[in-house]
């Protein structure tokens, strides 16, 4: 029998868009995705928050489909309590297999709790798990550029290795807003070359594309790019 859940996401596809996030998306399977908007899965979130179908739902991992764990991400985005956000994360975030379902992960819970998430981040950090690595670069990113940044973050996110694409491109994202709000203590990992060539590089292409970027820094990020690197995308 269907779970109640997936039959429900089966009756909202859209073929069209099921193209799209296909083309959008290259490294998911096509049979496992069925078309299912964002705005319509965080409808449904709503409709079943709380409820036993959440969590039966949320004791089903793996999914079958891209959209279910779409769906559970944003369920877990909606618990109110920091500690369950986080074991919820730690059994989902394995099976996270995209960079569109890791993106759409930001908890709200997560700033009402500035002081013990960034340990909770570090460790997402060490994980061999790509999505996993590339979630912990998101929440610096998303939160701890501002009003909780420390030093110490941007050091985090530069000792990060690995040749995934999916990986590079989000420390280049996090270091060219890092640039925008946090430029003093930003700019030496580029003067320096603290950076592997082709983050050093895509953080100056991300930061120059930028609307929030001065032309003056623009003028200086310029002259800052290093010998030509390849783009080993994944």
């Amino acid at each position: 029998m269907e779970p109640l859940i997936r039959k429900c996401l089966l009756e909202h596809q859209d073929e069209a868009y099921r193209e799209f996030q296909c083309k959008l998306i290259p490294t998911l399977d096509p049979a496992c995705v069925i078309g299912v908007r964002i705005p319509e899965l965080r409808r449904l979130a709503k409709t079943w928050k709380g409820t036993e179908e959440e969590k039966s739902f949320f004791a089903q991992l793996p999914h079958v489909y891209h959209e279910e764990n779409n769906l559970h991400g944003i369920l877990i985005c909606q618990v109110p309590r920091y500690e369950r956000v986080v074991d919820d994360l730690n059994r989902f975030l394995p099976y996270v297999d995209n960079w569109a379902t890791c993106d759409l992960l930001a908890p709200n819970v997560f700033r009402k709790h500035p002081g013990p998430l960034p340990q909770q981040v570090f460790s997402w950090l060490q994980r061999p798990h790509v999505y996993t690595v590339r979630f912990a670069l998101g929440v610096l990113l998303r939160f701890y550029l501002g009003d909780f940044f420390i030093p110490d973050y941007l050091e985090w996110a530069a000792q990060v290795r690995g040749e995934d694409y999916y990986i590079r491109m989000m420390v280049a994202w996090y270091f060219a807003e890092a640039l925008i709000k946090q430029p003093n203590a930003a700019l030496p990992y580029l003067v320096e070359r603290k950076l592997p060539p082709w983050i050093h590089n895509k953080t100056i292409q991300k930061a120059v594309e930028s609307d929030r970027v001065s032309p003056d820094t623009k003028r200086l990020l310029r002259t800052m790019r290093v010998g030509k690197t390849v783009d080993a995308r994944r």
